[in-house]
C-alpha cells in the first residue's frame, strides 16, 4: 500500500506516523514556518531504513532534530521531513563511552555521561540534539563534538544503516561532511573520567554564565551567526580571538535592531529572537541586514549559524 503526495509520487506505507501537510511552526525553537508536504516520525531505526528504501528517490528528504538552530521559511518544505522521536532518544554508557541516540537531548546526554562520572560536560548548554550536534560539529567552551567523537550510525537516503567515522565526517567549525538527506540515528562519544560532583558543579557555573549572557528566557535559536575568527591555523575555532560575531554586530550599531517581531537581542546581539509575532521572513530578513551592514562598516562577511529551508511565502 501505498500514499500519494502532493507531487502524486507514491510513498511507502511506515509503522511509524505519517503526517501530510504537517505545519512545522510548533516544532521549531523559533515558532515560525511553513508546513512539511509531509512529516515522517519512524517507530525506530529499521521503519527508518525501510521507509527511505522504499520511497521514490526523487522526493527531497529533511532530517529534522528539535529545531533549535532551524529557520523554515513561511511557504514550508516540498519534502518529507524525518523527525526522530522515542525510538531514538537511549542513552547508554560504558566505562568511559557513551552511545547516544539522535532525538537525545544534548543536556540530557551531558547529564547522564556526568552521573556516570564521564566527562562530555561540553553538551550541557548545547541547545538541541545528538543529531544535530555532530552534524554541525557543535561546540561551546573550547570543546568540540569532534573532539569526543567515535562513530555514529546513519541511515542514508537509500536505506543502507552504516557507520561513519571521524575520518568519514571531516569535522570542521560547525560543518561535517554528511550528505544533507542522510538521516543520523546514534552517535557514541568518550569522556574523561572524572567525580559525578564535580562535573556536575562544572555544569552548574556553565549554566549560570550563560544565562547571566544570553537570552535564554527569549525565543531563540541560539548563535545566530559563525564567529568571524573561524578556525585558527591549529584547525580549532580560536576561543581566545577578540573577533566574536556579537562584537562586529555591536560595531555596526544592529545590537537591539528590529524588523517586525524580529529582534537581535539587546542582551547578547549575535541572538535573533522571535519577540512574539514574527514571521520566518521577518527573522532571515533582519538576519541579512545585519550581514549587510556587517559588511559594511567592517568589510567582515558572517555566515549564518542558524539553518534556513524551504520556500518563502507566495506574495
Amino acid at each position: 500500500m501505498n500514499l500519494h503526495s502532493g507531487t502524486m509520487k507514491t510513498l511507502p506505507i511506515p509503522r511509524g506516523k505519517l503526517t501530510p501537510n504537517r505545519p512545522l511552526n510548533d516544532l521549531t525553537w523559533l515558532r515560525v514556518g511553513g508546513p512539511a508536504d509531509w512529516l515522517f516520525q519512524p517507530a525506530d531505526p529499521d521503519d527508518l531504513a525501510t521507509f527511505l528504501a522504499g520511497l521514490d528517490p526523487a522526493i527531497p528528504v529533511f532530517p529534522m532534530g528539535v529545531g533549535s538552530n532551524l529557520i523554515v521559511r513561511d511557504g514550508g518544505l516540498h519534502a518529507v521531513v524525518i523527525r526522530l522521536g522515542r525510538g531514538f532518544n537511549q542513552i547508554e554508557v560504558d566505562r568511559n563511552r557513551v552511545t547516544a541516540g539522535a532525538a537525545a537531548l544534548d543536556a540530557h546526554v551531558a547529564r547522564k555521561a556526568a552521573d556516570a562520572g564521564v566527562d562530555l560536560t561540553f553538551l550541557r548548554t548545547i541547545p538541541g540534539a545528538i543529531g544535530g550536534a555532530v552534524r554541525m560539529n557543535a561546540g561551546c567552551y573550547g570543546s568540540y563534538t569532534a573532539d569526543h567523537f567515535l562513530s555514529a550510525q546513519i541511515v542514508t537516503r537509500t536505506g543502507e544503516v552504516v557507520t561513519l567515522t571521524a575520518d568519514d565526517l571531516n569535522f570542521q567549525y560547525r560543518q561535517t561532511d554528511l550528505p544533507e538527506d542522510w538521516v543520523i540515528i546514534s552517535a557514541t562519544f568518550e569522556g574523561d573520567r572524572a567525580s559525578p560532583e564535580d562535573l556536575h558543579a562544572r555544569m552548574a557555573a556553565q549554566l549560570k554564565k550563560r544565562d547571566e549572557t544570553q537570552p535564554t528566557k527569549d525565543r531563540s535559536a541560539g548563535s545566530t551567526f559563525r564567529n568571524p575568527a573561524g578556525y585558527s591555523s591549529t584547525g580549532r575555532e580560536d576561543d581566545v580571538h577578540d573577533l566574536k560575531a556579537w562584537k562586529v554586530i555591536d560595531d555596526a550599531g544592529m545590537r537591539g535592531a528590529t524588523r517586525g517581531g524580529a529582534q537581535m537581542s539587546s542582551k547578547h546581539s549575535n541572538f535573533l529572537v522571535n519577540t512574539g509575532d514574527a514571521t520566518a521572513a521577518d527573522l532571515e530578513g533582519l538576519g541579512e541586514e545585519v550581514r549587510k551592514k556587517v559588511f559594511q562598516t567592517s568589510g567582515i562577511e558572517l555566515h549564518w549559524e542558524i539553518m534556513r529551508v524551504g520556500e518563502t511565502a507566495p506574495k
